[in-house]
């Protein structure tokens, strides 16, 4: 009999937990009413639903509060408390099972968590009345390495997802090296184009701060001028917001097999294209595995009470800016910080609210790593920076006193959730779209606002930060810039110019050798010869920087480029070693010597020179253009210059045979003058040559 009574027991308390499962806020017994309390002053008074570390005892107290059928609390009822479930059956401690209740009628213990993380559950119950008068207290354990776990994440999460964002810059910049190149030289004061080329290039290159930083580099090396940048550094603003909207995508499930898709392109093909394009996928696979484990990563902190009061208070406007300021400064990447916060809305973790303020600070922050750039620049490149900065603390300007207006706006456009506000899910399922949108719209009303008075801003630019004229130091290359190396398209296009200024160094020793042969005046000569030295250092530096290249991951194309300038640069050495080592010892001598050429004599040389000037000029447009055309015409102009040069020396020779007297003293020098410059007209033909027969591979 008495098995029967214990079955029926156990049978009521099964059906009145699935009643309580239902509703646990209140169960009514005949004349007492059993609730968990609630306060306006402290959250989650009544201790259900907390998160403590496993073998902690619980941060707030379980509390039940017993009224009668008035609603008026009941002083010394006897309340009992269960152990109900535990992961695993661990182990837990009730500190006091039975508790009075005080004169607000309320009764109250605390727990010590076992050892395992999970979901713990205790009853309470009326002591006098029968056991299916209970309520139910469900608590959360975390592990008791939580924040080693969470910090270890973090690191290893965020080390993931700039590895993955650098992967796939590196990919979309060597899928599209050609065309970004070609882009950039299309540059024009056309500012909507500018702008366009800003959205692209940071589309591509995955980062504002990395295009702020190129157009520092190109204004520094001459490449640009600072007032067509501003176009660019709106767009790059632009560009950047498809970085954030396309982390605001939960891709998150297909991460690995983008990694696996990736890995299999990059490695089991021979095409470079294919390979690059492997690995773009690669690295936006390696990006949202990274977001995965920051995310998993920061899922105790849902419960952590001092990180949630902390982010409320980034609601500050003041202290959001600062904070985004900081952290996107020290990580040199905006995308990355905006990622950051769109994994923490993820979570349910930040408001709408408090994500504003920290996208203002970050787009603020971004501009540091120009500002750091350009420190060792000239003034011009740090105009850019300057503009840069100024661009988006503007913006933040005028944005910042409407804040609330502006998340209104922002929430309107956004999906909408069809779970409840407030709760965690829904915050997850709505902010992160938010705050890319968020972004997005900062950035595009920032330049439409921006983008009629950008001849004004950059005058007001050039007065903060006026340039002044400074004596060029020698021996400097212009172009060169080595934090390009690793784009090697673009690197190679700053070693082309550096090699054409290379080319027009040498364009002049040619041009001013004549003079001391023909008005035996040597002044220029000293100018040659500083030519000279900065001929041989400007080979040094380009060899060492195309060098440098080439130890990057280059194409068949890249490498054949990379040759064609070593080549070049070889040819416009050895024209100079002509001009510095041959041609000026001897038109030192000519110049001590009474000597004088017969007017015959001296139009051949004049004439000569003339076409030598004519075909080194062709071979620096050749160089320059890549024009096939223009190279076959060079090449059919040498045949004719050599013929030439073989008819001019007839007619020396019939002089010399006439015994004119001019003629027979200036016949050695008119014939080696000749001579040598027939070899540069050669050296300068070389350079077509190499360039039809590269083109033609």
């Amino acid at each position: 009999m008495n098995w029967r009574c214990v079955f029926l027991l156990q049978l009521m308390l099964i059906l009145s937990f699935v009643s309580s499962a239902q509703n646990d806020t209140i169960f009514n017994t005949s004349s007492l009413t059993l609730i968990k309390p609630i306060s306006n002053t402290v959250s989650n008074y009544s201790g259900d639903n907390q998160t403590q570390t496993a073998r902690q005892k619980t941060n707030k107290p379980i509390r039940v509060q017993v009224l009668d059928n008035k609603n008026k609390p009941i002083k010394n009822v006897k309340v009992l408390f269960r152990k109900v479930h535990s992961p695993e059956s661990t182990k837990f401690i009730i500190l006091d099972s039975l508790v009075y209740t005080d004169s607000m009628g309320i009764a109250e213990t605390n727990l010590e968590l076992g050892s395992k993380e999970g979901l713990y559950e205790v009853s309470a119950q009326l002591k006098e009345y029968p056991e299916t008068n209970f309520l139910l207290f469900k608590l959360s354990a975390r592990k008791t390495n939580w924040v080693f776990l969470l910090v270890a994440g973090l690191i290893g999460g965020l080390g993931l997802f700039l590895l993955g964002m650098n992967m796939m810059s590196d990919g979309m910049q060597n899928t599209a090296g050609d065309r970004m190149r070609s882009i950039l030289s299309q540059i024009t004061n056309n500012r909507v184009i500018a702008i366009g080329v800003g959205t692209f290039v940071t589309m591509i290159i995955q980062s504002s701060s990395a295009t702020t930083v190129m157009l520092v580099s190109f204004v520094h090396s001459k490449l640009m001028k600072f007032k067509n940048t501003i176009g660019v550094i709106l767009g790059a603003g632009i560009g950047t917001t498809i970085t954030a909207q396309l982390i605001a995508f939960k891709l998150t499930d297909y991460s690995l097999l983008m990694i696996g898709v990736g890995f299999l392109l990059n490695s089991l093909t021979k095409s470079v294209f294919i390979r690059n394009i492997g690995k773009t996928i690669l690295g936006f696979g390696i990006l949202f595995y990274g977001m995965h484990i920051m995310s998993d990563s920061m899922y105790p902190l849902r419960s952590f009470a001092p990180f949630i009061d902390s982010i409320v208070k980034l609601e500050n406007p003041i202290l959001g800016i600062l904070v985004g300021v900081l952290f996107t400064a020290l990580i040199q990447s905006s995308s990355a910080f905006i990622g950051i916060m769109i994994i923490l809305a993820s979570q349910g973790l930040l408001s709408l609210e408090a994500s504003i303020p920290l996208l203002f600070g970050a787009n603020i922050g971004t501009a540091i790593t120009a500002i750091l750039a350009s420190i060792k620049t000239d003034r011009e490149a740090k105009q850019v920076a300057l503009a840069h900065t100024l661009i988006k603390v503007i913006g933040v300007l005028l944005f910042l006193f409407w804040i609330p207006q502006f998340a209104e706006l922002v929430k309107i456009i956004s999906p909408k959730s069809s779970l409840p506000d407030g709760d965690f899910n829904t915050l997850a399922n709505t902010v992160p779209r938010q705050i890319a949108n968020a972004h997005t719209i900062f950035n595009i009303v920032t330049t439409c606002l921006i983008l009629p008075f950008t001849n004004l801003f950059a005058k007001l630019i050039e007065k903060i930060l006026p340039i002044r004229t400074i004596e060029k130091p020698k021996l400097k290359t212009t172009y060169l810039d080595y934090g390009m190396v690793k784009n090697s398209s673009l690197a190679l296009s700053l070693a082309k110019k550096e090699t054409i200024r290379m080319g027009q160094l040498v364009q002049n020793m040619t041009g001013d050798i004549i003079i001391p042969f023909l008005i035996k005046k040597t002044e220029v000569i000293a100018e040659i010869k500083e030519k000279e030295l900065e001929v041989n250092f400007l080979q040094d530096q380009i060899n060492d920087y195309i060098l440098k290249i080439t130890r990057e991951n280059l194409n068949e194309e890249r490498v054949n480029e990379s040759f064609q300038l070593l080549y070049t640069v070889k040819e416009f050495e050895q024209i100079a070693d002509i001009v510095s080592s041959v041609m000026i010892v001897k038109a030192e001598r000519w110049s001590r010597m009474d000597f004088e050429f017969s007017e015959e004599g001296q139009a051949e040389i004049v004439e000569y020179h003339t076409k030598t000037q004519k075909q080194l000029s062709r071979a620096l447009e050749v160089f320059e253009s890549v024009n096939l055309e223009k190279a076959q015409a060079m090449k059919d102009k040498y045949r004719k210059y050599r013929n030439m040069e073989i008819e001019l020396e007839k007619h020396h020779f019939e002089r010399l045979a006439e015994e004119i007297a001019k003629t027979v003293s200036s016949s050695k020098t008119h014939v080696e003058l000749m001579t040598m410059l027939r070899a540069i007209n050669g050296h300068a033909t070389n350079i077509a040559r190499i360039l039809l027969k590269w083109s033609s591979k």
